[in-house]
């Protein structure tokens, strides 16, 4: 079963959304294993409303942290400490779909970042989003992922950039394996939408 991390290059580019297509798509189960802030309203429960398949089940975060800060931050609000040995893969035998915190390199604690939760083996998709200085952190987050032994792939978010796209590409000979298109609401059905579109093009790569 695949197991896919979905990071992004910086906040809020798009990451739940993708990580919404990306469940549907493989009818995968999802999991976060860090949250912070909006305990009520978290990334788990747009999932959850969001994603129409039945297979899929939504794991419980290993961290759920109260202040929507950097992990490292918040849990030291919190009173704890994040463990890496305490964040460990939930058991399920389908697919599993994995959203990390903020960018690749955001702290969980004074040694770890959300890179380290990135095991081999791992399938990564980077979502990437126009803005100015997306180019420059696209292209260290996809650095940082190869110079640790991933194979990552991007998925855009948002209107296309075509001069944006064209250099990240030929920079990195990342492929890209889709885009998120800006959305007027996003539904259940939009997502279903956007996941057949994309479920052939991860047939392509092998990550379904």
């Amino acid at each position: 079963m695949r197991r896919i991390f979905v990071t992004g290059i910086s906040t809020e580019v798009g990451k739940t959304l993708a990580s919404a297509v990306l469940v549907e798509a493989l009818g995968a189960d999802y999991w976060k294993p860090v949250q912070a802030g909006d305990l009520d309203a978290s990334d788990s429960h747009a999932i959850k409303n969001l994603v129409s398949h039945p297979k899929t089940v939504i794991h419980p975060n290993a961290y759920a942290l109260n202040t929507p800060m950097s992990p490292h931050a918040a849990a030291e609000i919190d009173g704890v400490r994040i463990d890496l040995n305490q964040i460990r893969e939930p058991e399920t035998s389908n697919h599993l779909v994995i959203e990390g915190a903020g960018g690749l390199l955001v702290p969980l604690n004074d040694t770890d970042t959300i890179a380290d939760l990135i095991r081999p083996g791992y399938a990564v998709v980077v979502v990437s989003r126009h803005y100015l200085g997306s180019i420059n952190h696209t292209l260290l987050t996809l650095e940082a992922l190869k110079n640790k032994g991933h194979k990552p792939y991007l998925l855009y978010s948002g209107n296309p950039h075509p001069t944006t796209e064209a250099i990240i590409e030929r920079k990195t000979g990342v492929p890209a394996i889709g885009r998120i298109e800006e959305l007027p609401r996003i539904t259940r059905e939009e997502v279903a939408r956007l996941a057949a579109n994309l479920r052939p093009v991860l047939r392509e790569f092998k990550l379904l």
